[in-house]
Formats: structure tokens, C-alpha cells, sequence
């Protein structure tokens, strides 16, 4: 197993060779066993700072009641490199996984996974490395081309890189940008948006998202003063 040290030494050479190495491993096919638990992730830090903030927090699925939580702050190394962040956000994130006292049936990361120029987004980085379920909803579009979904709650239109399709634009709320979702590891495409629609509050942001986002602003709030 890979565990966070691995990462502190890695040249961004090697990093785009292991994600290549790790793309053979993807496997998008259906997860059948039941979701009792959903668990959201998120990582804060200042761009081009070397402490990051990471934060997993766990709710009971699909009532979205929040069960447990762990944030850790680290060090990292590796530089800040667009397609290669998950070589920054990884390691922090193992650290919080191993400190969780409820491990979640599938994990909600907020990035991408499968919508990556070489189909290893840190849902699917994360996946892959630990054998979880992950989905990848991220805020802004890394690769791929779409037609903008409609401007209705849960309008959505696939998102495609030539002819493959790595991901859904789904409009979570009227008069907002859309969020980019895609599997990460062991869940389908379909699986992924319908996972996410279920996760969907009052805000534009995922609910286990949402929450972690909340969790890691608040001990990088802390670790600032």
C-alpha cells in the first residue's frame, strides 16, 4: 500500500509515470453493494505554501446527518503543478482517512476523477491507491468539451473528450455555475450523478463536499492566527 511518505520525494516526471501506470487499474463498473455511509473530502491551503489542510467528514446516507470527521495539517513537498495536485493532496488526505473512526462506503472527493487529461484526477488517485469507492465533483472544468446544461435544478450534459465521455455538467441550483462530476474508482457514470443529485441541499455544493470544505477553511483559519 501507498502510504503518504512515498509522495515526499517524487519528481513531477515520476508523478505523470505513476498516473500512467495507474490509469490501466481504473475500474468504472457499478458499485453493488449498499451506500450506508458517504464521506466528503477536501483539502485547504495557500497556493503556494507548503501546509495543507485536509478534512473528511462522514454523513449517514442519503439523510445527510453527519456521523464523524477528522482533519490532519501537513507538509508537503511536491510543487503546485496543474493535472499533478493530487500529488499535493493525497498524502494529507491518507493521513485523515487513517484517523477516521467511521470509514465511509464511498468517498466524495472535491476534484475530479475520471474528467483528467490522463484519467487520474484525485478521486481517482484516491481510489485506485487505497481500493475505496470514489466520485470526483469539482468546482471548475479541468479537460473536456460540453454544451452548457440548462439553467434547471439537476440539468446536466455529459462531458467529452473526443468521443469518450469522462464526466456530467450538472446544474445543481438555478443561476449557478454547474459542478463537474465523475467517477473516481469502483462506482459507473450514471452511479456517480445520481449519488450526487441524492447528496443535494439548498446550496450549489454537494453536501459532503460542502461540509468538508467547511471543516478544512475553518483549521486553516486556526492554523493562521
Amino acid at each position: 500500500m501507498i502510504t503518504p511518505e512515498f509522495y515526499d520525494n517524487l519528481t513531477p516526471s515520476e508523478a505523470v509515470a505513476l498516473q500512467k501506470e495507474l490509469r490501466e487499474k481504473i475500474d468504472c463498473t457499478p458499485l453493488t453493494t449498499p451506500v450506508r455511509y458517504i464521506g466528503g473530502a477536501d483539502i485547504s491551503f495557500n497556493k503556494f505554501e507548503t501546509t495543507v489542510y485536509a478534512g473528511i467528514v462522514v454523513l449517514k446516507y442519503p439523510e445527510m446527518v453527519v456521523q464523524a470527521h477528522a482533519s490532519v495539517t501537513c507538509t508537503v513537498q511536491f510543487p503546485y503543478i496543474s493535472g499533478l495536485l493530487a500529488f499535493r493532496e493525497v498524502p494529507a488526505l491518507l493521513k485523515a482517512w487513517d484517523a477516521l473512526t467511521l470509514k465511509p462506503d464511498i468517498l466524495v472527493l472535491d476534484g475530479h476523477g475520471i474528467a483528467h487529461p490522463r484519467r487520474l484526477g484525485i478521486a481517482t488517485h484516491f481510489g485506485l491507491i487505497m481500493n475505496q469507492p470514489t466520485i470526483g465533483c469539482a468546482k471548475t472544468r479541468l479537460t473536456g468539451v460540453y454544451q452548457e446544461p440548462g439553467n434547471h435544478r439537476f440539468d446536466q450534459a455529459p462531458l467529452f473528450d473526443k468521443q469518450e465521455q469522462i464526466g456530467t455538467v450538472l446544474r445543481t441550483k438555478p443561476n449557478c455555475n454547474p459542478v463537474f462530476v465523475s467517477p473516481g474508482n469502483r462506482v459507473g457514470m450514471d452511479q456517480s450523478l445520481e449519488i450526487i443529485t441524492r447528496c443535494c441541499g439548498k446550496y450549489r455544493i454537494p453536501e459532503p463536499t460542502r461540509l468538508a470544505h467547511m471543516l478544512v477553511n475553518q483549521e486553516r483559519v486556526k492554523g493562521s492566527r
